[in-house]
């Protein structure tokens, strides 16, 4: 396992050296673009050092392309419905496009710019439709439910079995019962949440990478070590920001910063900036995303039977239902509300010993020096 990370992280620079400012215009034949054959290394690695960005559209579509053709050539054979060829070969089905996901997944998730994020952008609903294509697909639904209703009697093994199972409620749960022009309606939804999804992680991943927090003291800084000091003043100036100190925000809410800052003002500032990052009216603010992303779930919730997502969501997962989820919750609230004030107080008790007053916000649980 060491090995195989060790040659993962190697062919991800790698790739980063040979792509850089690299473009996703032209084509890629599958002569020469590495997608499009099995991997001859150790565990199937995926080759990066191998791969141009000008190679994922073509292998994309021609993924696709070749899985649904297995698809139909599955859901249209004229022998009776048996495992082997059925299911099996669904499983079998796609092992292009699984190929160029796995590479591309690991790819824009370690080493991302903005052509992969372009491209994200632009794959995102092709997907969703080429998902869409299989489990909303009426003859293949018909064998599915056959060897489900006969499950039983088949003789199959009990991995056999549950995949039945499972591949039967997975497409119930994606709308394989629903009419003609309902299934319409939920492309469409599917469609336009798979884009949206996409933007969103973009965004936030924007968001992170353009905050930051400027100060033009360097008193301000400190309890900060010198290395870091010196890292924020070449970080403005690296921003025409000469003169100043930049701290970058890290993609969470805790800044690893507000550990060592000394001063209370500094800290909030860093707080709040990193709270904040993508509720600025840029290109990057996810609000208006997150309300669509929300009206579109319970839109599709309600197209397929159920009154709200987390009902949806639920169904195959352990709790099964929202009430279970909350029953669960209540359970831990005595303990966890009890735990929470115990803290408060003794962040309280704290704060009491200073010599700065300070005001606690009941609606965010954070507790701030008065100006």
């Amino acid at each position: 396992m060491k090995n195989f990370l060790i040659l993962f992280v190697t062919m991800v620079m790698m790739y980063s050296c040979d792509n850089q400012g690299g473009s996703t215009e032209g084509g890629s034949d599958s002569a020469t673009n590495v997608l499009f054959q099995e991997s001859t290394l150790p565990y199937q690695t995926i080759p990066f050092d191998k791969i141009k960005e000008s190679d994922f559209m073509p292998a994309f579509e021609e993924g696709m392309k070749q899985q649904i053709a297995e698809i139909d050539r599955i859901a249209n054979d004229t022998a009776t419905p048996a495992f082997d060829n059925t299911l099996a070969a669904m499983e079998k089905s796609g092992r292009l496009l699984d190929r160029v996901n796995r590479a591309f997944d690991a790819l824009t998730s370690a080493n991302t710019n903005e052509n992969l994020q372009k491209m994200q952008e632009e794959l995102a609903p092709k997907l969703a439709a080429h998902s869409d294509a299989i489990f909303l697909n009426e003859t293949l639904f018909k064998r599915i439910d056959t060897l489900y209703k006969e499950r039983e009697t088949l003789g199959l093994e009990p991995e056999a079995k549950r995949l039945v199972e499972f591949y039967f409620e997975e497409f119930v749960m994606r709308g394989a019962n629903l009419s003609d022009s309902l299934k319409v309606q939920l492309k469409k939804l599917n469609e336009e949440e798979a884009l949206l999804s996409t933007k969103f992680s973009n965004q936030l991943l924007g968001a992170a990478k353009n905050a930051a927090l400027v100060v033009d003291n360097k008193e301000t800084l400190a309890g900060l070590p010198d290395a870091e000091i010196d890292a924020a003043s070449k970080n403005a100036k690296d921003n025409n920001e000469a003169g100043k100190f930049r701290l970058p925000i890290i993609n969470t809410t805790q800044q690893p910063q507000l550990q060592s800052l000394q001063n209370r003002d500094t800290r909030q500032k860093l707080f709040e900036t990193s709270w904040t990052r993508a509720e600025r009216g840029d290109s990057n603010d996810t609000r208006q995303n997150i309300l669509r992303l929300a009206k579109i779930r319970i839109e599709k919730a309600n197209l397929l039977g159920f009154k709200n997502y987390a009902a949806w969501k639920l169904q195959d997962q352990m709790a099964k239902t929202p009430e279970a989820v909350e029953a669960l919750l209540s359970k831990l609230v005595p303990a966890a509300t009890a735990k929470a004030k115990a803290e408060a107080a003794e962040i309280r008790s704290f704060m009491a010993t200073q010599k700065t007053p300070f005001y606690y916000n009941p609606g965010t649980g954070i507790i701030f020096p008065k100006k």
